[in-house]
């Protein structure tokens, strides 16, 4: 059931394009991690400032295309639902400023695609998005992709990768050293960073704790 009071005050909003917020069976990409980017993204925006439509509109849509982790076009999912997005909102009347806004904060929110958020909102998404990669939200999404994709936890006589490269295509927890302990250091906003800071630690006390139970 869908509850529109979760995504207050943009309940009307998240009426209008919930039903396109996320696609496909993708279980880290689902309603549960819209509505967690979106709470991380209006405690941000509540000591950022910034455009909180705009914000709720794009975090609503940052998904509305699914493309799978080991897909080719992996890199280009962000700019695809922009594009989607576009679509959308401009179905809801959105003016052309407005539109353009989301679909930037849309497209630069992506790890993979590597754009630079240019404006407070982008900004915000993208932080409110990285968020859930880690923390201990963060472990469950690592290993449940891992899962979905066919990894192994990790190599059983080399587990840190003392003596190999990192495979984080074929052993989950090689994804810590890949990208997760690397997210921190890249928040944009002072906000952001701060909430980093904690879920790094946390995801950082995961890891310790693993190794030391293999």
């Amino acid at each position: 059931m869908f509850e529109t009071e979760a995504f207050s005050p943009h309940e009307t909003l998240a009426g209008a394009l919930i039903a396109h917020a996320a696609e496909g069976d993708d279980g880290s990409h689902d309603l549960a991690h819209i509505l967690r980017v979106f709470r991380n993204a209006m405690r941000i925006h509540a000591g950022e400032g910034g455009d909180g439509r705009i914000l709720a509109a794009s975090v609503l849509l940052h998904d509305c295309v699914a493309v799978e982790k080991n897909s080719p076009l992996r890199a280009k999912a962000s700019a695809l639902a922009a594009e989607k997005a576009s679509t959308i909102l401009a179905g809801l009347g959105w003016n052309s400023r407005d539109i353009e806004a989301a679909a930037h904060a849309i497209t630069a929110h992506s790890f993979s695609a590597g754009v630079v958020p240019e404006t407070l909102e982008a900004k915000i998404l993208q932080d409110a998005d990285r968020l859930d990669a880690i923390g201990m939200v963060g472990v469950a999404r690592c290993f449940y992709i891992g899962g979905r994709m066919g990894s192994g936890l990790y190599d059983p006589f080399d587990p840190a990768a003392t003596n190999r490269s990192l495979d984080d295509k074929r052993y989950a927890i090689d994804h810590f050293q890949t990208k997760l302990f690397k997210l921190a250091d890249g928040f944009q906003t002072a906000t952001g960073r701060k909430l980093a800071a904690a879920r790094d630690r946390s995801l950082r006390d995961f890891l310790s704790a693993f190794m030391d139970e293999i």
